[in-house]
């Protein structure tokens, strides 16, 4: 009956102290970024490569708005 009395006496030794609620706080924000970029990244073998062919593609896309959105591509009608 009396064996966990023993266990006690060096129990103070063996607990964790949590950090306050500021430290615990920024480890669970960076943990959480963490994981989302693991999760993005995903099955992605080289993540720069694929961040850079995403960056050249939008770059394409806004070269191709601002061209058609100029006005060089319409028929234009001459009278006269």
């Amino acid at each position: 009956m009396g064996m966990c009395l023993p266990c006690l006496g060096g129990a103070t030794e063996d607990v964790v102290q949590t950090p306050d609620p500021d430290t615990r706080r920024r480890q669970l924000a960076d943990a959480a970024e963490k994981r989302q970029k693991e999760n993005v990244h995903r099955g992605i073998k080289n993540p720069e490569a694929v961040e850079r062919k995403k960056r050249k593609q939008e770059e394409m896309e806004k070269q191709q708005m601002n061209s058609s959105s100029s006005g060089g591509g319409g028929l234009r009608w001459q009278v006269g």
